[in-house]
């Protein structure tokens, strides 16, 4: 009976937000939601609400469950930490301070990545990336232009004004 009451508290119509609450029956467990990840180790504080922020909106319970990113406009000048979300197919950076790219070659699953307008100067660590298909670095002036050769094929590669003449 304690089950059957569970499974109807859980479907009843208008209910959508029952999976945010813990139910109990005199004082016993009956159901218990999920939690919330909660970000750790992210150096950057701009980085780290926003990963916690959207984490939060997608009700995600584990890192594992973000796929996509979008953090643009933030403020953000660090990525270290970023390597613990290792499932993001897509992630949005743009406009802000970002230089360092190593720690991105640990997102082995990104497929597209947003980085125009920051401060990057070395390409090498994302263009290395096999599943990355869609790469924005425009509106990074010191970026060092990387050679056609460093390039993948299947690659769609947006760059600076000062390396397309090349």
């Amino acid at each position: 009976p304690l089950c059957l009451l569970a499974a109807i508290l859980l479907w009843l119509p208008g209910c959508e937000t029952l999976d945010r609450y813990d139910i109990t029956m005199n004082e016993v467990p009956v159901y218990q939601a999920a939690s919330v990840a909660t970000v750790s180790g992210v150096e950057d504080t701009a980085l780290a609400q926003c990963l916690q922020q959207t984490l939060n909106d997608d009700k995600a319970a584990t890192f594992a469950a973000l796929t996509s990113l979008n953090c643009s406009h933030g403020g953000i000048t660090t990525l270290a930490g970023l390597a613990q979300f290792t499932e993001l197919k897509s992630l949005k950076l743009s406009g802000n301070r970002i230089r360092n790219l190593l720690v991105l070659e640990r997102l082995v699953e990104l497929e597209a990545l947003w980085l125009d307008d920051n401060t990057v100067i070395d390409p090498i660590p994302v263009l290395r990336m096999d599943k990355l298909r869609q790469l924005n670095l425009s509106g990074n002036p010191s970026l060092q232009c990387p050679d056609r050769a460093e390039m993948r094929p299947h690659l769609a590669i947006t760059l600076p004004e000062h390396c397309r003449s090349l």
